[in-house]
């Protein structure tokens, strides 16, 4: 019980890591490229991203990753990929002192 909770808790903190991480990257890094703007780069991210996790997650070593930070790592990194791409396009604006 409490591993599977502990689990959980891993997977979703690698989602939200990965989807804060690459939105800002995105959307500073790689607002001058055309080629963020198409709506596929963010799937083959994700898609990415899941697989790397998948990895990383087949060695018996790391026993917290697993399938569910697999999944939650591919669609934060492919939701960051969409929204930072948004933020490229029109940045956010800036905090007034």
């Amino acid at each position: 019980m409490i591993f599977g909770l502990i689990t959980w808790g891993v997977a979703a903190a690698i989602g939200v890591v990965g989807h804060t991480k690459t939105r800002t990257f995105v959307g500073r890094r790689l607002r001058f490229t055309k080629v963020v703007e198409k709506p596929a780069v963010s799937v083959a991210a994700g898609l990415g991203a899941t697989a790397v996790v998948a990895i990383v997650a087949s060695v018996p070593i790391i026993p917290f990753v697993g399938a569910a930070a697999a999944i939650a790592a591919g669609i934060g990194v492919g939701t960051g990929v969409a929204l930072g791409s948004k933020d490229a396009k029109d940045p956010p604006p800036l905090l007034e002192d």
